[in-house]
């Protein structure tokens, strides 16, 4: 898509669309990265998680800080992560990673439920969080499956 865009044949009004909640929530709850935004190069894209699961019921399709997914690991069974990369200043978006997160799975001691969310209590980058079956996150980038 990006190429699109560098190219001409795409406009940037048709990928800088994020809605005002997006906008919110990468405001109120989103990780800020070293990442430029792609398309306006004015400031820094930040990162949304928001989560998904039947056990969630009305916590279902929040926004959260990655700093609470790992409390909501131990609490629920299984739920859906997607993290959506989000430019403040011009609204691109995108999704660029989803993974599973859950007590399902990780086996029953403390210390490998620590491991699968990061000994420091946050998930850590690149690392796979432990689950049923052993299914790593899918990361999506630009231009990927498009």
């Amino acid at each position: 898509m990006l190429r699109e865009v560098y190219s001409g044949r795409v406009g940037t009004y048709e990928v800088c669309d994020a809605s005002p909640y997006l906008k919110s929530a990468a405001k109120f709850h989103g990780e800020p990265t070293d990442a430029r935004c792609p398309v306006c190069r004015k400031e820094n894209l930040t990162n949304v998680h928001y989560i998904y699961g039947d056990e969630l019921k009305q916590s279902a399709g929040q926004a959260r800080r990655l700093a609470e997914l790992p409390v909501l690991a131990m609490t629920f069974r299984e739920f859906h992560v997607y993290v959506v990369e989000v430019c403040r200043a011009c609204g691109w978006n995108h999704l660029v990673e989803q993974y599973l997160l859950g007590r399902d799975g990780i086996a029953g001691t403390q210390g490998e439920a620590a491991n699968a969310v990061g000994a420091s209590g946050q998930v850590g980058a690149g690392r796979a969080p432990v689950r049923g079956g052993g299914r790593p996150r899918t990361r999506l980038r630009p231009g990927a499956g498009e």
